[in-house]
């Protein structure tokens, strides 16, 4: 999108922790020239822009404020955090419902303001409320971007890495379906070196069987569940996954990135928002990459897909 004085802004919806957050991993990346925070209490908004523009001599030049929604007539990426962070012994349900009500709220008070910037959707459930968001919004599906599986991408690849000793950029391998449960790790197309995990084991005299597979992937799948426990909430690796999702937006990066978005076809699912590696640059999630994945594989993104459906039925959520 851009504007004619090619200032990146950013504007982020919910000063909560996660939203906080995300705006000192893009002030401390240097990756816009604004940074406005927005909140639906105004001075939480104000104290962590405060305490942002307080730390200013240290990182690449920007302006941090707190503002109101009319902030979104210039931003470039708008990423909405707002919503009940999931607590110990909550339902899904019960989450959806109440985030969705929010939803219903906050979307169309940005779309008031612009319908070019590019939505990023950080709260959860992510997938059931980017659709939410896609179809309040009326946006293109390229245009709104859950970061969806982005963090169980980058917790396999380190745990991956961990288990190689090998440097976690050099790991290949995707998480893909609902950022949640039903989450599929894609072990046939997972390369290091170019090499299958199985090879490349061999090669290094290091194990792999199907029972590690399976203790990796639990792994991933409780990595969450396992910080909330010890302190109660989750937020530097998911402010770092958004804040990393803008860049790739911002500087038109083409990165290829498991995010979430609205899909019509792709990989054979429809109705759903759910993650699948994408070439994700300015204009959103451009492509959504067809994978060649193995009938069991398959099989369990069709499973995830259909029990993101059912409890968006559940909820209500908005129509396409």
């Amino acid at each position: 999108m851009g504007h004619a004085d090619d200032r990146h802004q950013i504007v982020i919806v919910g000063a909560g922790r996660v939203g906080a957050t995300t705006a000192y991993a893009a002030l401390v990346s240097g990756i816009a020239d604004t940074i406005t925070l927005v909140d639906f209490d105004p001075k939480r908004a104000e104290g962590e822009a405060m305490d942002l523009v307080h730390g200013l001599p240290y990182v690449p030049p920007a302006s941090v404020r707190a503002g109101g929604y009319e902030a979104c007539r210039e931003a470039d990426v708008i990423v909405v955090t707002a919503g009940a962070a999931r607590q110990p012994g909550d339902t899904r349900l019960e989450l959806a419902r109440r985030n969705l009500g929010l939803f219903e709220e906050i979307i169309p008070k940005i779309t008031e303001q612009t319908r070019e910037a590019v939505l990023v959707i950080v709260s959860n459930p992510v997938d059931l409320l980017t659709l939410a968001a896609q179809r309040i919004s009326g946006l293109p599906p390229s245009q709104v971007i859950g970061t969806g599986t982005a963090l169980d991408t980058s917790r396999l690849r380190a745990i991956l890495a961990e288990h190689f000793a090998v440097d976690a950029r050099n790991v290949h391998a995707f998480v893909v379906g609902e950022h949640g449960d039903s989450q599929v790790t894609l072990w046939s197309p997972a390369r290091i070196a170019g090499l299958t995990l199985r090879d490349y084991a061999k090669a290094a005299g290091k194990d792999w069987n199907a029972d590690l597979e399976r203790d990796l992937e639990k792994q991933v799948i409780t990595a969450g569940a396992e910080v909330i426990k010890r302190k109660g909430a989750t937020f530097y690796a998911i402010g770092l996954a958004a804040a990393n999702l803008a860049r790739t937006i911002l500087r038109d990066e083409r990165s290829i990135l498991t995010v979430s978005s609205v899909l019509h076809g792709e990989q054979g699912l429809a109705d759903v928002a759910l993650s699948l590696p994408c070439v994700v640059g300015q204009e959103g999630c451009t492509r959504v990459l067809a994978m060649s994945i193995d009938a069991k594989e398959q099989a369990a993104l069709e499973a995830s897909a259909a029990a993101l459906r059912k409890v968006y039925a559940d909820i209500g959520g908005p129509k396409g």
